[in-house]
């Protein structure tokens, strides 16, 4: 899927004293399934309504400000004019304010990417930045304000483009310390080194149009099955054991990794038998 054409945001990238025209395109789209709110007793689709809490009544748009609240019960409007005129240099700019390790970032940081292309003469400026970057393996740390909010934000190089990723502040991770988390003191060495072969058989190189949302898939093959039939069948659930019986099997770590080691090695014997065939050879008739 291409990207997207239509400029977000236009300004310019702020680092030293080097300014870069840029325009700000979306990198993704959203996807899933969009499911519609209905009133099962007529089918009539429901709606979202803004209500005046203490009144119950609906508000009509004109009539709804911003505001944050200051003390109990106190609160203090503000108009978009005045949120802008505070942030009236931000909304132009992407200012880098450092260069870090894009490896010392943590993935639980990233929120959002967008594409960023160079306007009028910028496109060396641009492309000094993208290699700079891809030969110090360095992410540039910026403030950026889209739609009247301020985002903390990486730049970093991807392809021939360069792209801003939109971060999430510092005070909005929660830490994992207090999670039961286990330590690795009770692993040993041939677990480990059975864990890096499959791992190392199932290495491959990063195609993502090989992954698809299947559960989207799988609900709009149901809807296109309502839709034509009128009724659905039952769907068999996967076979439950036995009740009773034996209780759980506790299973040696060291086997459960070398059984799916010689299952992938099985797999991969398979596939490259299948690409050994010659073309238009059929497997020979096993049936008595």
């Amino acid at each position: 899927m291409a990207a997207s054409k239509r400029v977000v945001w236009k300004g310019a990238i702020s680092f030293g004293l080097v300014n870069i025209p840029v325009a700000l395109h979306t990198a993704v789209s959203e996807s899933g399934v969009d499911f519609d709110l209905l009133d099962k007793r007529t089918m009539e689709r429901v709606g979202y309504k803004r209500i005046n809490k203490a009144t119950g009544e609906e508000i009509e748009p004109d009539n709804i400000v911003r505001a944050i609240a200051y003390d109990r019960q106190q609160y203090v409007v503000l108009s978009d004019e005045e949120i802008q005129s505070r942030l009236a240099h931000s909304t132009q700019t992407i200012d880098i304010e450092s260069f870090v390790e894009l490896a010392d970032i943590p993935l639980v940081y990233y929120e959002r990417p967008y594409y960023l292309s160079p306007l009028g003469q910028a496109g060396k400026a641009y492309s000094l930045l993208r290699e700079t970057l891809v030969r110090t393996k360095r992410a540039g740390i910026a403030r950026v304000v889209i739609h009247t909010k301020q985002h903390l934000a990486a730049i970093v190089p991807q392809g021939r483009a360069l792209v801003l990723v939109l971060l999430r502040w510092a005070d909005q991770i929660r830490s994992a310390e207090d999670l039961a988390l286990p330590e690795a003191t009770d692993l040993n060495q041939k677990e480990l080194a059975i864990a890096d072969q499959l791992v190392e058989t199932m290495s491959e190189p990063w195609q993502p149009e090989r992954y698809e949302d299947r559960f989207r898939a799988q609900v709009m093959a149901l809807v296109e099955e309502k839709a034509r039939t009128g009724h659905i069948e039952a769907v068999k659930g996967s076979e439950a054991g036995p009740a009773g019986g034996e209780g759980a099997q506790i299973i040696d770590l060291t086997e459960l990794l070398r059984r799916s080691l010689e299952a992938r090695k099985k797999d991969q014997h398979a596939k490259q038998a299948s690409k050994r065939k010659k073309p238009g050879e059929k497997d020979k008739d096993l049936s008595l």
